[in-house]
C-alpha cells in the first residue's frame, strides 16, 4: 500500500475526508507557541454525518520520550489531542497552538508509535522503529469561541496551488503525496501568506463543545 492510500485510510477518516499535507519540520518555535484555555475540552461536529470528536487536554507533565527536543521544556503550553471517529478509531497526538501575525494554527504531531508505545523497546518489532519519522501536519484555526472552526489542508488543493506557484514552498512528492521539506522559518512564511487561501486550506470543520 503506498503512502497516499495509507494516509487516506487513516488520517483522512479523522480529518473530514481530507488527505492532509505533512511536513518534515515543525511550524512552531518557542516564541510562537501560545496557550488558549478556551481550546480545552471535547468538541464534536454539528452535522448529520458520523460524529468525529476532538478532545483537547493539557499535555501530561514531563517530557515524553518521542517529543521533539525543542518541546521538552514547553509541555505546559502544549495539548494532548485525542481524535475519535464514529467507528471508535483513534489518533493520539500532541498539538501546539501557533500564532503567526494575527493568525492561529495547530501543529499536530504523533508522540506514540502506531501500536501505542512511546518507547521503541516496548515494540515487538523494535528495529522497525528506526524507519518511523515524526512528521507534522498543520491545521488553520479560523475561529475559537462558542464554536471551534478549523480549516484542513488537502493534497489535491495543494497540487493546484503548486501548479500555479511552483516556488511557493519547498516540497517533495513521495508516493504521489506532498511532503513539505521547508525549514521552520520557510514554513511559517508560507503558512502566514496562504492562511486564507482555499487551495491550501479548502475544507472547514465546524465543531461545537460537548457538554458532559
Amino acid at each position: 500500500m503506498n503512502l497516499k492510500k495509507l494516509v487516506s485510510y487513516g488520517l483522512a477518516v479523522l480529518m473530514a475526508g481530507c488527505v492532509p499535507i505533512v511536513s518534515l519540520h515543525p511550524l512552531f518555535t518557542k516564541d510562537t507557541i501560545v496557550f488558549e484555555e478556551k481550546l480545552l475540552g471535547t468538541w464534536a461536529e454539528q452535522a448529520e454525518k458520523p460524529e468525529v470528536t476532538w478532545e483537547f487536554a493539557r499535555l501530561e507533565a514531563g517530557a515524553p520520550e518521542r517529543l521533539p527536543a525543542e518541546l521538552r521544556d514547553q509541555t505546559e503550553k502544549c495539548y494532548r489531542v485525542n481524535v475519535t471517529d464514529d467507528k471508535g478509531r483513534k489518533a493520539s497526538l500532541v498539538a501546539c497552538l501557533v500564532k503567526l501575525q494575527d493568525k492561529l494554527f495547530l501543529d499536530l504531531l504523533p508522540d506514540k508509535f502506531p501500536a501505542g508505545e512511546q518507547d521503541a523497546e516496548q515494540m515487538k518489532l523494535q528495529y522497525n522503529a528506526f524507519f518511523f519519522l515524526r512528521i507534522h501536519t498543520v491545521v488553520r484555526v479560523s475561529s475559537l469561541g462558542e464554536q471551534l472552526k478549523i480549516r484542513l489542508t488537502d493534497d489535491d488543493g495543494f497540487k493546484k496551488l503548486i501548479e500555479a506557484e511552483p516556488k511557493a514552498v519547498p516540497h517533495d512528492v513521495i508516493d504521489d503525496h506532498a511532503v513539505l521539506t521547508a525549514s521552520t522559518a520557510e514554513l511559517q512564511t508560507f503558512m502566514a501568506k496562504y492562511a486564507d487561501d482555499e487551495r491550501l486550506f479548502p475544507n472547514e470543520l465546524v465543531l461545537a463543545r460537548k457538554v458532559k
